[in-house]
C-alpha cells in the first residue's frame, strides 16, 4: 500500500484522535490502563510512517482538558506512562532527528510531566525533521478562550487597536501559532465526531475515520488514510472547476 501513495500530495500535517484504548482493553477483560500502555506502539508506528512519508507535523490528542473528570486511578497512571514514554522516546526521537512540542494547559499537570516535557522539548529543539506535537490538557475552546483573553488584554493596555482583530491576528494567539493546520485528522474507534480538538484549525481539514481502536493502528492504517486523503478533492469553498484551474 505504501508503494501507491503520491509522494508528491502527502498532507504537511496530520492530527490525530487516537481513540478506543478503554474498549480494546475490556475486549481482553484487562482494566482500562492495560490499553493505554498498548496505545504506545501505535504511536511508535503512527510517528515512524508518517516521518517516513516526508509528513512535517504529528498532532497526537493525548489528554483534553475533559480527561481530568476520568477516574483519579486512571488520570494517575496515564500520566505515569506519559512521562515513561518520554524518557524512553527522546532517544529515538533524537536519532530520527524529530522534535517534540506541547500544545494545552501544561501548566496543569504533575511536576514530574512538566519537568519531562520540559526535558524532551529542550533537547529535541535544535532537531530540523518531523514536529510530534503532543496535546495535553488540551481542547479547542480552551485554546480560542484564551486566545480571546490575550487579545482582549492588549486592546484594554492599549498595545492593539480593536480594529486590528481579524483571523490572521486570532490565529497568532492560538497555541498552534507556528504550525500550519491540519491537513488531515485522522479518529479511530469509529466514533465519527471532533471532540474538542483543535476546533480553529480543522476549518478546511480533511477528516478519515476509521473503526480500528487505536492499539490497533499501525502502518499500514496510516497509509489507507493517507490514501483516502489523496482520493478527495480539496475545494476550500471553490468549484471543482476552480480548484483544476489554478492546480
Amino acid at each position: 500500500m505504501k508503494e501507491v501513495i503520491d509522494k508528491g500530495n502527502i498532507p504537511r500535517h496530520i492530527a490525530i484522535i487516537m481513540d478506543g484504548n478503554g474498549r480494546w482493553a475490556q475486549k481482553k477483560g484487562a482494566m482500562r490502563i492495560f490499553g493505554h500502555r498498548n496505545a504506545l506502539s501505535a504511536v511508535r508506528d503512527a510517528i515512524e510512517g508518517s516521518a517516513e512519508l516526508g509528513v512535517d507535523y504529528i498532532s497526537l490528542y493525548a489528554f483534553s482538558t475533559e480527561n481530568w473528570s476520568r477516574p483519579k486511578e486512571e488520570v494517575d497512571a496515564l500520566m505515569g506512562i506519559l512521562v515513561e514514554a518520554i524518557t524512553d522516546e527522546v532517544p529515538t526521537m533524537m536519532k530520527n532527528n524529530i522534535r517534540l512540542e506541547t500544545i494545552g494547559d501544561i501548566d496543569s499537570l504533575p511536576k514530574s510531566c512538566k519537568e519531562h516535557l520540559k526535558m524532551g522539548k529542550e533537547k529535541t529543539k535544535g532537531n530540523t525533521g518531523m514536529t510530534v506535537v503532543l496535546a495535553l490538557s488540551y481542547s479547542g475552546r480552551w485554546e480560542i478562550e484564551q486566545a480571546v483573553i490575550k487579545i482582549v488584554k492588549k486592546v484594554v493596555d492599549g498595545e492593539l487597536p480593536a480594529d486590528a482583530i481579524n483571523q490572521d491576528m486570532i490565529g497568532k494567539h492560538l497555541n498552534t501559532a507556528d504550525i500550519p493546520d491540519p491537513e488531515l485528522l485522522i479518529r479511530t474507534s469509529g466514533e465519527i465526531r471532533i471532540s474538542n480538538f483543535m476546533l480553529w484549525q480543522l476549518a478546511y481539514t480533511e477528516l478519515y475515520f476509521t473503526e480500528v481502536l487505536w492499539p490497533d493502528f499501525r502502518k499500514k492504517n496510516l497509509h489507507e488514510a493517507i490514501l483516502a486523503f489523496q482520493k478527495r478533492e480539496r475545494r476550500f469553498g471553490k468549484t471543482g472547476d476552480q480548484t483544476k484551474a489554478s492546480n
